[in-house]
């Protein structure tokens, strides 16, 4: 299981060192869960309370991110926790795609610190949706967002420059995406200008592109091996996926 880290500041040595009532009931994790427990976690009350007390602590409502997209991503990465798919668990990367493309819907949460380290536009594929996306596919040249769980890979330079890699965990779900080339990279039309034009993200060719400007910061925190769930209501998703039904 995770082990959270706390950096130590000069101000430990003349106060008293406190912890987050979050971190404090992200500790408490470890001694909820076993490895026979998955099935348990969605009404565990320790693991709700902890997943509440993050998702409180940083505010994520008031940035446009739902309780329920939060929740799915939570299962989701412990699932992966458990079965040591992740072998970087200090970070937590939500694109939530029931949002519109012109809102900030990306979402990096530095887990071991309790804060939120990039928000951010991210574009669905073309085939998905103009600014909304509603069409998902795991077919290769589909031009359409896979949803569900990936884990990052490593990184190459290409014809957007540093790209990223992502395996992803759904089988039917988003396993093709190394086939298919699905990978995170800076792209010129996602941008604030863009949204603040009205013009919509949706034009990869299913890859989760974030702006240019960003993408080499985003792609260095999130690579080799951390969580990166892309969430949507749709039922036959939240119904089919066996990492949120398992």
């Amino acid at each position: 299981m995770r082990k959270l880290i706390f950096p130590i500041s000069l101000g430990f040595l003349c106060s008293s060192f406190s912890i987050s009532p979050a971190v404090q009931a992200l500790n408490r994790i470890d001694d909820a869960i076993t490895a026979s427990s998955l099935k348990n976690i969605r009404f565990s009350p320790v693991v709700a309370d902890a997943a509440t007390a993050l998702y409180n602590s940083i505010k994520l409502e008031q940035l446009g991110l739902s309780k329920a997209a939060f929740d799915y991503a939570w299962k989701g990465y412990e699932y992966l926790l458990n079965n040591k798919s992740i072998s970087r668990s200090n970070y937590l990367t939500i694109c939530d795609f029931s949002q519109s493309s012109l809102k900030k819907r990306m979402y990096i949460i530095d887990i071991e610190n309790n804060k939120l380290v990039t928000q951010t536009y991210v574009a669905h594929g073309r085939n998905s949706g103009g600014e909304y996306a509603n069409r998902f596919s795991n077919k290769p040249e589909s031009l359409q967002s896979s949803l569900g769980f990936y884990v990052t890979a490593n990184t190459y330079i290409g014809k957007h420059g540093l790209s990223l890699k992502v395996n992803g965990m759904e089988p039917g779900i988003n396993d093709k995406a190394m086939f298919r080339t699905i990978v995170i990279h800076g792209a010129d039309y996602v941008s604030a200008g863009r949204a603040a034009a009205g013009g919509y993200m949706g034009r990869s060719w299913g890859c989760p592109a974030v702006p240019k400007e960003e993408a080499n910061s985003i792609i260095t925190t999130i690579k080799n091996g951390t969580c990166l769930f892309i969430y949507h209501p749709e039922k036959s998703y939240l119904n089919g996926s066996k990492i949120l039904n398992g």
